[in-house]
C-alpha cells in the first residue's frame, strides 16, 4: 500500500469508527454503495438507486441507470426531465449535471426557480424547487432573446452571448443578454428580437481569464445542505426513547440512536467538563483534519507525476516503434527558439495556444500548437503524430515536426496565412473576400478530396470525426487543407465499422449514428455526414437574406431541400444563371450527404463525382428529415 494513503487511512479511522461503535440495533438492511458503471459516480447516502429501499437515501435524490449507456441520471425538479451526472463531492456537498444533447440552456428553460428567491443574493447562490441549490462562482442572470438576424456568432461580448444549439445558423439567433445591460449594447435593433425567458440563469465560464470574454459552461454545479431529520425517511421513526438520528457508515444510512446511550447511565449534567470535553475534540478534529488535507495533497501531486511518467513512456514507445513514419523530432527549447518565446500568439482553444515561429535550418514559416501540460493522458498527441504526420497530400495540412519532453508537447505545421474557414462564413466577413460561387465549389471539392484520401488513399482508412469550419485552413490561393486530427481514428479497409465507446465530434456536425446506434454503425459515412452539414453552412453563409417563414424554430436545410423538391429558386446571393446551378449542385449533394441512415449516404468518392459533374445529372435524395424512414439504397447513388 502506498505510504500516504496508508497515513491517510490510520487519521481518517477513529474518525469514522465512533459513530459505528454507539449504532442501536435496527431492522433495516445494509443499504448498497453502488454505481452505475465502473467509470460512474459512486452512489451512497443521500443520493440512492431507484430500486434500493426507501430509508437508504432521500427521495429529491433518487438517481437511475440508463439502459443504453449506463449514464447516472437524475430528475432536479418536475419539470426538468433526467440529467447526467457528471461528478458526486460527498465532502463539500456538490455534484455536477449535463445534458446528454449539449444543449444545457435548452434544458434550463424549463428548470423550476423558486419565484420568491428569483433574485439570486450576493453569493450567487439561487434556490430551486429541491434540496440542493446552484453552487456557481460565475452565475449570472440573463434574458433569453431570439432575433431573427441572418448573422452568426461564434463568441459573445461582455453583455451577450450566443446561444448556438438554440439558434439556427443563417435565419434566427438565440442570445444569452445581460439583464443588467443596455438595450443598445445588442449587435442588431431590438426590434429584431423577442423575449423567450426573463431572469435565465446560467453558468458561464471566462475565457482567457478575461470578463469582457465569456461563454457558456457545460455542466451545472449544484449543491446541497446537510438534510433535517424529518426529511429523511430513516429518522421519522424515531421515538423519545431513541430521539438521536445519526449517520451509520457500516449500513450507509441514517438510523435511531438510544439517547442516552444506556438507559440504566444517568444523563450528565451541564458544566465546566462539557466544555472541556468539546475543546478538546474541537482542537483534536482540527488537526486530524490539518493532516489528512496534507496527506491527500501529497497524495494527489505523487499519483499525478506518476501519471505523467506513465503517459510519456506511452508516448515514447508509440514514436520509437513509428520513427520510420513520424516528422522530425525537435527539443522544447528548440520551439521556444522557432517562437521567440511564444511571442506572438495566433489563437487559442481547449488544447492549448497556437504560435507563430520559424523554423532553424530554412527559415519557413510554421505554426506550433503547445498542447495544455494537464490535458488528456497522450491520446491526442498520438493521434496527430500518427495519422498526419505520414500523410502528403493537397488539402490535408502538412505536419512538419513535433516536440514531446516529460508533460510539453508540441505539434509543427505549415503556416496557413488565411487562417481557418470559419472567419470567412459570417455573412460579414464573407463579402469582402474574393470569393465567389466558382471558388466557393472549388474550396469544397478540395475539402471532399482530401477526405476522400483519407478514406481511400492511405494503407488504413483514417477517419477525422471532426470535420467542421474551424478545422478546415486557408493557404495564401485559398486552397483548403483539412487538420486537427486529435480525435482520428485508423482501421482496416476491410472493416465495414469501427468501435465507438463515447461519441466523439462538434455538436451540428455529428452524423446521428455515432450517439445512437439505432441509425446504423459508425463508418467512414460518419465524415460524410459532418461534410454535408459542413457544406450546408457554407451555402447558409452566403446568404444576403433570410428566408421567410412564420415559424421561426424551421431548420435551414430543411428549407433548402423542400425549394428544391418544389421546384422553386433558392434565397441565396446568386449573381448569373451558372451561379444558380453552382448552388443547386451544392445544395443537392449536401443534402445526399446528410441523410440520417449511413446506407443512404454515398462515398466520399462519389461526393467527389457528384461536386464536379452537371447539376442536371443529379437526383434529388429521400427527405433527410423524415428521421423514422430508412430508405433502401438507390442504384443512382454514387459509390
Amino acid at each position: 500500500m502506498d505510504v500516504p494513503m496508508f497515513f491517510l487511512l490510520i487519521i481518517l479511522f477513529p474518525i469514522i469508527s465512533v459513530p459505528i461503535s454507539k449504532a442501536a440495533t435496527v431492522d433495516h438492511q445494509d443499504c448498497p454503495i453502488s454505481h452505475c458503471s465502473n467509470a460512474g459516480p459512486v452512489i451512497k447516502f443521500p443520493f440512492r438507486l431507484q430500486h434500493d429501499p426507501l430509508h437508504c437515501g432521500h427521495p429529491d435524490f433518487e438517481v437511475s441507470c440508463s439502459s443504453f449507456d449506463n449514464k447516472t441520471m437524475m430528475k432536479l425538479s418536475s419539470s426538468s426531465g433526467l440529467f447526467i451526472i457528471h461528478g458526486i463531492d460527498y465532502l463539500w456537498r456538490r455534484f455536477s449535471v449535463y445534458d446528454a444533447d449539449g444543449c444545457l440552456p435548452k434544458r434550463l428553460l424549463n428548470f423550476t426557480i423558486a419565484s420568491s428567491l428569483i433574485q439570486p443574493p450576493s453569493d450567487t447562490t439561487v434556490q430551486t424547487d429541491c434540496n440542493f441549490s446552484y453552487a456557481y462562482e460565475e452565475l449570472y442572470n440573463f434574458t433569453l432573446l431570439n432575433c431573427s438576424t441572418t448573422q452568426n456568432f461564434s463568441r459573445g461580448s461582455n453583455y451577450y452571448m450566443p446561444i448556438r444549439c438554440l439558434s439556427v445558423p443563417g435565419h434566427h439567433q438565440v442570445l444569452a443578454f445581460r439583464s443588467s445591460a443596455s438595450i443598445g449594447d445588442l449587435p442588431f435593433p431590438a426590434s429584431a428580437c423577442s423575449t423567450l425567458k426573463p431572469n435565465f440563469y446560467v453558468p458561464v465560464q471566462r475565457v482567457s481569464g478575461t470578463s469582457e470574454q465569456c461563454e457558456l459552461d457545460s455542466v451545472l454545479l449544484l449543491e446541497w445542505e446537510p438534510l433535517p431529520d424529518f426529511q429523511v425517511p430513516a429518522c421519522q421513526n424515531c421515538t423519545a426513547e431513541r430521539e438521536s438520528c445519526q449517520f451509520n457508515y457500516t449500513r450507509n444510512q441514517m438510523e435511531c440512536y438510544d439517547y442516552p446511550i444506556s438507559q440504566n447511565l444517568p444523563r450528565k449534567r451541564k458544566g465546566s467538563g462539557t466544555r472541556s470535553i468539546a475543546i478538546g475534540v474541537t482542537g483534536g478534529c482540527f488537526l486530524l483534519i490539518s493532516a489528512a488535507v496534507v496527506a491527500i495533497f501529497y497524495y494527489m501531486r505523487q499519483s499525478k507525476r506518476i501519471e505523467q511518467k506513465k503517459n510519456q513512456i506511452n508516448i515514447e514507445k508509440f514514436l520509437d516503434d513509428h520513427k520510420s513514419h513520424v516528422p522530425t523530432r525537435y527539443s522544447y527549447a528548440d520551439i521556444k527558439k522557432m517562437t521567440n518565446g511564444f511571442k506572438r500568439k495566433l489563437g487559442e482553444g481547449g488544447f492549448g495556444s497556437v504560435f507563430r515561429g520559424k523554423l532553424p535550418s530554412n527559415g519557413v514559416l510554421v505554426a506550433v500548437k503547445v498542447l495544455k501540460d494537464s490535458k488528456g493522458n497522450g491520446e491526442d498527441f498520438v493521434n496527430e503524430v500518427g495519422t498526419i504526420g505520414r500523410i502528403h497530400h493537397v488539402n490535408v495540412v502538412r505536419l512538419l515536426g513535433f516536440s514531446a519532453e516529460g508533460g510539453k508537447r508540441a505539434l509543427i505545421y505549415e503556416l496557413m496565412p488565411n487562417s481557418s474557414l470559419e472567419k470567412f462564413i459570417s455573412s460579414a466577413r464573407f463579402n469582402n473576400t474574393p470569393f465567389d460561387w466558382e471558388k466557393l465549389c472549388n474550396i469544397i471539392i478540395g475539402i471532399a478530396k482530401g477526405i476522400e484520401y483519407l478514406h481511400q488513399g492511405c494503407d488504413q482508412r483514417i477517419l477525422h470525426f471532426d470535420i467542421k469550419p474551424h478545422n478546415i485552413l486557408l493557404d495564401h490561393d485559398f486552397n483548403p487543407k483539412i487538420s486537427d486530427f486529435g480525435l482520428a481514428k485508423l482501421y482496416s479497409k476491410e472493416e465495414s465499422m469501427i468501435s465507438m465507446t463515447a461519441a466523439r465530434g462538434t455538436v451540428g456536425y455529428i452524423a446521428p449514428e455515432v450517439f445512437n446506434g439505432n441509425f446504423g454503425t459508425v463508418s467512414y459515412k460518419s465524415d460524410v455526414y459532418s461534410f454535408g452539414m459542413l457544406v450546408l453552412e457554407i451555402i447558409g453563409a452566403r446568404k444576403e437574406s433570410a428566408f421567410t417563414s412564420n415559424n421561426s424554430q424551421v431548420y435551414f436545410p430543411e428549407l433548402i431541400y423542400e425549394c428544391l423538391n418544389q421546384g422553386e429558386k433558392l434565397d441565396l446571393e446568386l449573381g448569373d444563371d451558372g451561379d444558380a446551378q453552382i448552388a443547386k449542385r451544392l445544395a443537392i449533394v449536401a443534402l445526399w450527404c446528410i441523410q440520417w441512415y449511413p446506407v443512404n449516404r454515398p462515398s466520399m468518392k462519389g461526393v467527389v463525382r457528384m461536386l464536379e459533374g452537371a447539376s442536371g445529372s443529379l437526383m434529388m435524395p429521400p427527405n433527410p428529415f423524415a428521421s423514422t424512414t430508412k430508405a433502401e439504397p438507390t442504384t443512382a447513388l454514387p459509390t
